[in-house]
């Protein structure tokens, strides 16, 4: 089995390209045990989408079937990019709970991909958090 671990803002997940197995629920609860396993909170699959460009399902360290993760989906968003799944820059992801909506900034170094909700943007970036692109204003509403 080839997976990547990824987290964004500490919640850490194994990430796998492909259908989920049958015993998903037994395989995310041994990998992701801090003392026999790797350790995460749990496994995302990725995979085609016949509604939206791919579909993540979410399986928790205990072996439940999540809904959705904010911080989750900016990963998948990222994984698919990083690993030539897609070129595009907007994302549309099917979930339990819905179809969500990614977007992906770039710029020459490293990939900064952030998810847009209610006009806020959160970021995920290898080098440097708090640099943005040129131009870049957050509209934060509060």
């Amino acid at each position: 089995m080839h997976f990547t671990k990824m987290h964004g803002l500490g919640n850490d997940y194994l990430y796998v390209y492909g259908e989920a197995p049958e015993n998903v629920a037994e395989l995310s609860k041994k990998l992701s045990d801090w003392h026999f396993g790797v350790g995460a909170d749990g496994m995302i699959y990725i995979s085609p989408s016949e509604t939206a460009n791919f579909r993540m399902r979410i399986f928790n360290a205990d072996g439940s079937e999540g809904k959705m993760c904010g911080n989750g989906i900016r990963c998948v968003g990222k994984y698919v990019y990083d690993k030539g799944y897609t070129d595009k820059k907007f994302l549309k992801i099917e979930t339990l709970s819905g179809i969500k909506q990614v977007s992906l900034l770039s710029n020459n170094e490293k990939n900064a991909l952030c998810r847009k909700r209610q006009k806020a943007f959160l970021w995920l970036r290898e080098k440097d958090l708090n640099q943005r692109p040129p131009g870049y204003e957050p509209e934060i509403p509060f």
